[in-house]
């Protein structure tokens, strides 16, 4: 049996979903709150999957842009414009709208990139060693809905 650790964030964000039939079509927000679950078979010397600093380090950057913005479909007709006016606030999903699950996916791709760049660099205070996996994202987008994405195959951050 694996050993498993979260960390969880939270973020104001807000979306459009151009294909929905009723309301959710038009610009809206939630608060959400992100979940990156790692797992392991074996513990490390410090008796840990890794430590949390790990998980924060590599979310950060990405949470914090998904942190008061708006996402929208890079082909919504409103996208160049609000782009401009608003600059990294607007978030571009090229040719897909940005539901949760799409959302979730997209975290984890940036998420295990970071993970990926930190486990090359084992010098650090908090290292990130061989056989740790991003098992999951998850993205609440109310108190009793959520979207995940979990790793297509359980291979290692750095197998």
């Amino acid at each position: 049996m694996p050993y498993r650790i979260c960390k969880a964030f939270e973020v104001e964000s807000g979306h459009q979903i151009s294909k929905h039939p009723e309301k959710c079509r038009f610009p809206h927000g939630h608060s959400r709150r992100i979940e990156v679950v790692l797992e392991a078979d074996q513990l490390d010397k410090r008796d840990m999957v890794c430590d949390f600093a790990v998980i924060k380090a590599a979310a950060k950057e990405v949470v914090e842009a998904l942190d008061h913005a708006l996402c929208l479909n890079t082909r919504d007709p409103m996208y160049a414009m609000l782009k401009k006016a608003y600059g990294a606030q607007v978030i571009g999903f090229p040719g897909e709208d940005p539901t949760t699950e799409v959302v979730a996916r997209t975290l984890f791709e940036r998420i295990r990139a970071n993970l990926t760049a930190q486990a090359r660099r084992p010098e650090g205070r908090y290292p990130l060693r061989r056989g740790v996996k991003l098992v999951r994202v998850r993205v609440w987008e109310t108190p009793r809905g959520w979207a995940e994405y979990e790793a297509p195959c359980k291979k290692g951050i750095t197998n």
